[in-house]
Parts: structure tokens; sequence; C-alpha cells
């Protein structure tokens, strides 16, 4: 008789694989665990034995370990992508949008990576005419190179200043304050790939 599976085996497993994503996260933000454990408030050895596979975290330190690595829970949750991932048409992510926006300020964003690639991620981006987040320019670790597939960008990266036609790339480093800007009477449509690693 076949020995039945053990769901004890299983979460160790799940655990195991949590604790390699949090590394390896943690190591692209070049963090030490200490310093993990300082930005999410937890204590240092809860870390320590998580990234070794061991423990039970509860939601709430999950959350907080998630939002001092810059991902959501469900990233920290996935499963890693295979060495082929595809991302069919038909299952593209559409990011929500921010809800304290007005219609006019929304972008629409969509994934085009898998959602639980941290490592590099590809979206595409339609700004309504009149766009500018001016007010809210970005500012995060990592590169990003955009191009312009239909329409004009406007992209101010600190004191430059570039405009973008289709078919012209831009990349630069995002841990610069950068804003985009459509002044075009037509939608302008971007596609963008962000990696957490700076130029």
């Amino acid at each position: 008789m076949a020995d039945l599976p053990n769901p004890a085996d299983d979460e160790s497993v799940q655990v195991a694989g949590l604790g390699a994503t949090v590394k390896a996260a943690r190591k692209r933000l070049d963090l030490s665990i200490a310093e993990l454990a300082q930005r999410a408030g937890v204590s240092l050895g809860l870390v320590s034995q998580l990234e070794r596979g061991m423990g039970n975290p509860s939601l709430g330190t999950l959350s907080k370990i998630a939002a001092a690595l810059g991902l959501t829970i469900s990233q920290l949750l996935e499963e890693p992508a295979s060495d082929l991932a595809v991302v069919r048409a038909a299952s593209i992510y559409a990011i929500p949008p921010e809800p304290t926006l007005a219609a006019a300020e929304q972008v629409q964003r969509e994934l085009l990576t898998p959602r639980g690639e941290s490592t590099l991620q590809l979206i595409r981006s339609t700004l309504p005419v009149g766009f500018t987040n001016e007010g809210r320019p970005f500012r995060h670790i990592g590169t990003e190179v955009v191009t312009v597939l239909e329409g004009r960008l406007v992209v101010i990266h600190g004191e430059q200043r570039v405009e973008l036609a289709p078919g012209d790339s831009a990349t630069y480093v995002c841990s610069a304050p950068h804003w985009w800007a459509n002044g075009t009477d037509v939608p302008t449509v971007v596609l963008g790939a962000v990696s957490p690693f700076e130029r």
C-alpha cells in the first residue's frame, strides 16, 4: 500500500521556497539580514530562520517583510517562474488603477511578464491625452528602459528633459526623481522594462 502524502512535507517545501524568495530579494536590495529585520520591524532571528526554510510566519509578519522588500505578499508566495514562462494575450494582468486619481490622470498599465517575476518586468502603459505625473514623480531603486509604440512621450529625469517619438527609447536609473507627460492630442503607448538593479 502506497504511503499517503504528508502535509508537513508540503509545508516544509513551501517555507523553504518562501525563504529562498526572501533571501534573493534581500540580496538584490543589498541588505543584510539585520537591516531587513529592522526595516520590517521583526526580529533578526525570525528573518534568519525564514531564509533557512524554518518557522511558520504569520500573515502579518509576511506582510511586513514583503513591504520592507518592496514586494506584495502574493509575490513572496508565488512559485518562481520556470525557465520558460509564457503570458498569453488573454491572460495579461491589468495593474489596478490608483483609486485616488481622476480618470484623466489614470495610466492603463498591463504586466506582460509573469506576476511572480521580480528581476525583470515588462509593462505596456497607455497614457491618456494631456497626462502628466509631474506632481507625483517616480523614485525607486532600479533601471528602466522605455520605448514609444504610439504617440509621443516626454520624459523628465532629474534636470534633463527628452521627447520620444515612436521607435525612440530612453534608459535611466530610477533612483533619481522622474516623470512622464503626454502633451499630444492622442493617447501615448509605451513599452517599459524595469529591473531592480541600477546601471
